[in-house]
């Protein structure tokens, strides 16, 4: 029987993002994948995934990624995470602050065939860049 959106969703945050397993993008992702959201163009397959994951891996040390809360609805499952790292490396654009980050982001995928074909991805990188030091908070009202 074929995981569920859910359960691959899961599956990803856990072996990906939590464990660095870089060989798990190849398991879990379909050869046809398109990755919305975290460049300026959709990725393509693993292939193209492979140096965003490289990038915040070498950034950002002990990555954690918690499933808070999660929404299915047929081949679809959206999710809601809760992020938190260290910002450990330059790979991001500017110097390691050595500072930890926190933040909140939601996905919805879509699975195909067992394995996950499509992402859309809307993190709150504006908090983590504020954390690290590269944005100044906005004034807030009063």
């Amino acid at each position: 029987m074929a995981q569920t959106p859910d359960a691959l969703a899961r599956e990803w945050f856990e072996t990906v993002w939590n464990r660095l397993d870089e060989s798990a993008i190849d398991r879990l992702l379909h050869p046809d994948a398109t990755v919305h959201g975290l460049a300026p163009r959709p990725l393509k397959g693993a292939a193209e995934f492979k140096p965003f994951f490289h990038t915040l891996k070498n950034s950002l040390g002990n990555i954690r990624v918690e499933i808070e809360r999660s929404i299915v609805q047929g081949d679809t499952a959206a999710v809601l995470c809760h992020v938190t790292a260290k910002h450990v490396g330059d790979a991001l654009g500017g110097p390691a602050s050595g500072k930890p980050v926190d933040f909140w982001g939601m996905t919805m995928v879509r699975a195909k065939d067992g394995l996950l074909i499509e992402g859309w991805n809307a993190y709150d990188f504006l908090t983590m860049y504020q954390q690290v030091g590269w944005v100044t908070s906005p004034v807030q009202p009063q």
